[in-house]
């Protein structure tokens, strides 16, 4: 059998987000998402993350990478480049073990929106090429280079900086007349251990492409980026990832509980000089209630809360209320209401944002989290809404349920 290993290189001393590999994006490790790539590749055979960090050499090995050894301080610069960091890796695996792969696949974890099969895919094309030196992940560019000019300064002129056979002024043609250009990703490189060895070079001469859909297209440089790019996980865009398959909404839905404090507010409380509590709510959140109910679907507030605010809030809602119950009881009382209501689980979605919603995520068919919930929910979550707890998370849940649920 062909050895291929899937290389993650994972330096500790990013400067523009500080920890940035194991900080949890969309509620997983960064780097966690290339593990899972390689380790869901049908084709991947081993699958090595080369860092300098003992933390990161921790959460590695966490999600099922191998760490055999750690990178010199001398590989692990701001302006050290992949070539010795992927020389060293391939000497240490020779020397060390004897171990000598045919092709190394190179996962970027600031590039962690991968498509389900693009590792495959890869390694795939380089092998159908004989001729290949190695196979990278493009993209059709945003920006056309045929329209991009030579800057000398304020008082010199313009200059081209590429030029057209056959077409004089690129710069003044329409962009469908001017060649395709594609922009290389950070998603993916298939290379052959040749190559590396042979020809010093992480691509050599012959490079194949393996085109991306530009919606899976992410480069994570900065704390904005990273924002931007949760939400398309978020989203529902199809991605291979270190979460757990996630559950499908049913198509009869007949009860949805949501958690208070979070959920139907944004988990802030005012609180007067003589103990009043009041909370901060949407009332967007009540428009789709009536409607729901005419379907056959009823809506209700399971809480921790002891507050009377919560029953305040339900009624004006207009909907039920359970507060008071103890945060390690929440998985009780749902088991309580399914049985009073005589409705299935699988019938059921659970909306929640904290640690104790998580063990009615164990109970309902269909879990919910609001989109500023803990990271343990978000991982634990079939769906993450856009909207955060008391900001109209509600509503947009009501909207996705009368959209796709065809029988209550």
């Amino acid at each position: 059998m062909t050895d291929i290993l899937a290389l993650i290189p994972a330096r500790g001393g990013s400067k523009g987000i500080p920890r940035k590999n194991v900080r949890l994006f969309a509620g997983y490790p960064l780097i966690a998402w290339s593990i899972a790539a390689a380790k869901k590749s049908s084709m991947v055979t081993r699958v090595i993350v080369s860092t300098d960090d003992q933390e990161i050499a921790a959460v590695a090995r966490e999600w099922g990478a191998e760490v055999p050894f750690l990178r010199p301080a001398e590989l692990a610069q701001d302006k050290t480049t992949d070539l010795p960091v992927f020389e060293h890796a391939l000497k240490w695996l020779e020397e060390v073990e004897g171990y000598h792969p045919e092709i190394v696949v190179q996962l970027r974890p600031t590039s962690p929106i991968r498509p389900k099969s693009m590792v495959d895919d890869a390694i795939r094309i380089l092998y159908s090429h004989a001729d290949a030196d190695c196979v990278r992940g493009v993209v059709a560019a945003g920006q056309n280079p045929f329209k991009m000019w030579r800057f000398a300064g304020e008082d010199q002129p313009l200059h081209p900086l590429l030029t057209v056979e056959g077409i004089k002024e690129p710069y003044n043609a329409p962009r469908q007349i001017l060649p395709p250009v594609y922009w290389q990703t950070g998603h993916i490189d298939a290379i052959r251990t040749s190559t590396i060895s042979q020809k010093k070079s992480l691509t050599g001469d012959v490079i194949y492409p393996l085109t991306i859909d530009p919606q899976y297209t992410v480069d994570i440089d900065t704390l904005s980026d990273w924002v931007k790019y949760e939400a398309v996980i978020y989203s529902g865009l199809e991605v291979v990832s270190p979460a757990p398959p996630k559950r499908q909404l049913s198509e009869v839905i007949k009860l949805i509980v949501c958690d208070f404090d979070g959920v139907v507010t944004d988990n802030s409380v005012i609180t007067d000089q003589d103990g009043r509590e009041s909370v901060l709510a949407s009332r967007s959140d009540s428009m789709h209630i009536q409607t729901l109910k005419e379907r056959g679907v009823d809506l209700m507030i399971l809480s921790s809360e002891p507050n009377a605010v919560v029953q305040a809030r339900a009624k004006k809602m207009g909907v039920e209320a359970l507060h008071g119950v103890g945060m390690q009881a929440k998985g009780s009382a749902l088991r309580e209401i399914l049985q009073k209501k005589n409705i299935q689980a699988e019938n059921v979605v659970y909306v929640g944002n904290d640690l104790n919603d998580l063990p009615c995520f164990e109970i309902a068919g269909w879990n919910v989290a609001v989109a500023d919930a803990y990271p343990e929910v978000l991982r634990a979550a079939d769906y993450v809404l856009s909207k955060p707890g008391g900001h109209g998370a509600i509503r947009e849940l009501c909207e996705l349920i009368l959209k796709n649920v065809t029988r209550t």
